[in-house]
């Protein structure tokens, strides 16, 4: 949503980098990564996910994305976290969020090695997670916290 402020200028939109990173296919991911996790290490991850800046203020975002793998498919969604003392809701069975129960608010798909992406949303203040839901990843430690302030 574009704002017209008291000078008639049009308020674009905040602009988010965001790197998909990982340390190569070779390496063991690790499980038990996932965010809110109990005893979290983040710095065991082999793959993660880096936004800057990490906060904007509330109205139209960019994340321009980009996958920073040699050798791996990632993707990025944006998911707003209701309570950020709670984990998402996760299904062991496919190793991977559930988007529709965990507050989706919309994704850059799977990003072969080297390609980039861009989503445009409109967020609210609040918290949010930016995860990749590529079965294994997420709990491998690959989601960023991202901030919108009012």
């Amino acid at each position: 949503m574009f704002m017209a402020g008291a000078a008639g200028a049009v308020q674009a939109a905040a602009l988010v980098q965001v790197s998909l990173w990982d340390k190569g296919a070779s390496m063991e991911m690790p499980m038990g990564l996932a965010y809110a996790m109990p005893g979290l290490d983040p710095a065991r991850a082999t793959m993660g996910i880096k936004a800057l800046p990490g906060a904007v203020k509330a109205g139209e975002v960019t994340f321009n994305v980009k996958n920073d793998s040699k050798d791996t498919v990632h993707e990025m969604i944006v998911m707003y976290l209701a309570d950020p003392s709670k984990p998402l809701p996760y299904v062991e069975a496919e190793n991977s969020v559930d988007e529709d129960r965990a507050g989706d608010k919309g994704e850059v798909s799977e990003l072969g090695p080297g390609k980039s992406g861009a989503l445009t949303v409109d967020l609210k203040a609040g918290k949010y997670l930016l995860i990749c839901n590529v079965p294994g990843h997420y709990g491998a430690g690959m989601w960023a916290e991202f901030t919108v302030d009012p």
